[in-house]
């Protein structure tokens, strides 16, 4: 399980970028979006470099990430 502190998320548009950039590096990937916390939560085994990349370059920058 990743989290990511993500910036710039503010309507379901977000939402559904982010999951999509997310889903492109895995698939079954699954996210889960506080868009009050600016928080998403990803299970996925890909690697979280690329799921970084990927969000980041759907225009969305990651402050943090985290693993558990």
């Amino acid at each position: 399980m990743y989290e990511l502190q993500v910036e710039g998320m503010s309507c379901n548009h977000c939402i559904n970028a982010v999951t999509k950039a997310v889903q492109e590096v895995d698939a079954g990937a699954k996210v889960e979006i506080v868009l009050a916390e600016q928080k998403v939560s990803i299970a996925s085994g890909a690697d979280l470099q690329r799921i970084k990349s990927a969000v980041e370059e759907a225009g969305y920058p990651v402050l943090r990430t985290s693993t558990s």
